[in-house]
Formats: C-alpha cells, structure tokens, sequence
C-alpha cells in the first residue's frame, strides 16, 4: 500500500486564531458600570499609591508639602487680607477662618489638576492594557483625599489654639467631604478626557482655577456679598461646599440652600461626565 504525501503549499505560515478584545463605549443609558468598578476596586488602591510615590519621590521635606501648601497660603492670606485688608469674618479669627475654607479648596485644586492630567500621564499603560479608564483620574482625586488628611492636621492644632469648640454641626463633616470629592471627580474626569484630545487643557486649567478661587468665599465670606447679590455667588457650587466646612467646624448656620443646591450640582455634574467619560474612552489609547 502506498500513501500519496500532502501536497506543499506555497501560502505563507499563518499563526492561529486568537481572541480579540476590542474596547467600544457602551450604548446604553448607564453612567457607570458598578461591576466592572468593583472587579478592579485594587487597581484603583495602586494607582493612587504610585500617584503619591511620583509626587513626593525624591522630594527633600516628602509628605510635609501637603501641609506646607495651605498653610503658607492661609499665612499669606492672613497678612493682607487679615491684617491690612481687615476683611470681616463674622467673629472668627482670620487664620482659622481662612483655613477652614483652604482644606477643601487645596483638595478640589489639587485633584482636579492631577487628574486633568492623569490620562495623558498614564499614556503607556493606556496603550498596553485593557482597564477601566475612568480609574486613573479617579485614582488622583483618591490620592488628593491623603494630602487632605495630613492637612486637617494642622486645622486641629488652629482648633485647640484658639480655643474654639465643636458642635452638632460637626456631623456634616463626612458629607462635605463626599461632595466636594464628587465636585472633584467629576470635574476631574471630564478635564481629562478632554486634555486627551485638546492639549490646551493643561494651560488653560490652571488659570481657570485660579480665576474661580475669587469667584469662592476662600478669603471672604459670603455674608459680604450684598444679599439680593448673593446668588450669583451660589451659582458656584463651591460656595455651598465652603461656607458647609465653615459651619462644620467653627459652628457657623448653615447655609443650608447653598448646600443643597451644590449637592445636587455636583451628582448631575458627575452623572454627565461619567456618561461623556464613557463614550469618549474608545479612542484614548489612540489619541493619548
């Protein structure tokens, strides 16, 4: 018996068959996938920690730069507009008034800025592996949270020396905190997301925030605005998260109109970026 052997081919080798993920936005109406989130709840914990690593390497005085920042600005602020400017401050001593305000402006700030960055940033790992991108801003805005503890440090040693005591307004504390980290978040991810395909993002970012620092009671308070004036002030949905801070910690009313309207501002601003978010991350790995 004989057996007729395979005829050669001259067709080039070609490797088998493998799966291929393509990344495509989502077509429905949710603005986050919660299970996919969850499924990378750790890549988030790493990011940050490299976020934090980057910043502070070989950095001489380290961590102490997140103390240094508000506290050289409330040290300046309290020299001319404190001392020489003699803004009011409703009873309340100018140092720990303005700090009061500082912690949540130094962490908006610092958030939105890095995380208005991220993307561009984290541009190779973006290109290699699949992720939920909407991790990385989120992930400076999580870094941004532990400046933020080591800063309120420094408001208990302003607490004890002037001798001020807390009261049941305290309580708001955490929800502050909550809102102004989704005001952050959501500012963060729709900067960064658009610095990805327009650059000018990353110069122009800055000195709106500068800008929008004014336009916050940071160094004043919002009783100085006239009051059929006020609600231009309010529009800003800074002004509820501040003057809530201030009402917080130094026992001030709350103004509770401003901080209900800033609540609901900042989830309807977090909604739509992360809606945006989501149908724009197709084509980071492509732009970035």
């Amino acid at each position: 018996m004989t057996h007729s052997m395979p005829e050669a081919t001259n067709l080039p080798w070609e490797p088998p068959a493998v799966p291929v993920v393509t990344i495509r936005p989502s077509r429905s109406w949710a603005v986050l996938d919660l299970h996919e989130l969850w499924a990378y709840r750790e890549l988030l914990y790493f990011l940050a920690w490299r976020d934090i690593k980057v910043r502070y390497k070989q950095a001489v005085l380290g961590v102490a730069w997140a103390i240094i920042q508000p506290l050289a600005t409330m040290l300046v602020f309290t020299v001319f507009f404190g001392k020489l400017a003699k803004i009011p401050t409703d009873g309340v001593p100018y140092p720990i008034f303005c700090y009061a305000a500082l912690l949540p402006w130094t962490f908006f700030q610092n958030a939105v800025t890095n995380g208005s960055n991220s993307l561009v940033g984290s541009a190779n790992l973006i290109k290699k592996v699949y992720f939920p991108r909407l991790l990385v801003p989120a992930s400076a805005v999580v870094a941004a949270l532990v400046d933020f503890a080591l800063a309120f440090a420094i408001f208990i040693a302003l607490f004890g020396y002037y001798h001020f005591s807390l009261t049941r307004a305290v309580l708001l504390l955490p929800v502050l905190v909550l809102i102004v980290v989704v005001l952050a978040l959501a500012v963060g991810l729709a900067s960064s997301a658009l610095n990805v395909k327009y650059r000018d993002v990353r110069y122009a970012l800055p000195f709106a925030i500068q800008l929008l620092m004014f336009v916050s009671p940071v160094i004043y308070p919002s009783s100085l605005m006239p009051e059929r004036w006020r609600w231009v002030l309010a529009i800003n949905p800074l002004t509820g998260i501040i003057e809530g801070f201030r009402s917080a910690l130094l026992g001030q009313p709350v103004m509770w109109g401003f901080l209900v309207y800033a609540m609901v501002l900042s989830v309807l601003a977090l909604a739509g970026a992360a809606y945006s978010f989501r149908h724009m991350e197709r084509q980071f790995a492509d732009v970035v």
